[in-house]
């Protein structure tokens, strides 16, 4: 049975933010897919000490989100990139709307 794929798009008002997990590490970046262009970036890389991967999740979410409106961008488009909503994701998109974004 083929499955249909939705296409996710993002342009620079609504861009989207992809998203890519690792067994250790989380990597989130902000796209404008009209342009083709990386934003921002930013990974679990960033955060030097220990904490559980849900928690690192949802700081990589406010620390994107911080990032995100100071380019004065309010609503995004989440794309999960085929992740189940659950765990290290559903922290992720926490982060994101505790700063104030809107998916």
């Amino acid at each position: 049975m083929n499955k249909k794929i939705k296409k996710i798009f993002g342009f620079l008002e609504k861009p989207r933010i992809s998203i890519f997990l690792s067994n250790k590490h989380i990597y989130a970046q902000v796209i404008d897919d009209y342009k083709g262009h990386t934003l921002i970036s930013t990974s679990s890389k960033e955060i030097r000490y220990k904490l559980k991967k849900e928690k690192k999740s949802f700081i990589i979410g406010q620390i994107l989100g911080n990032r995100v409106n100071s380019y004065g961008i309010t609503k995004i488009v989440f794309d999960r990139n085929g992740y189940i909503y659950h765990g290290r994701v559903k922290a992720l998109a926490e982060g994101l709307r505790n700063v104030g974004l809107q998916f």
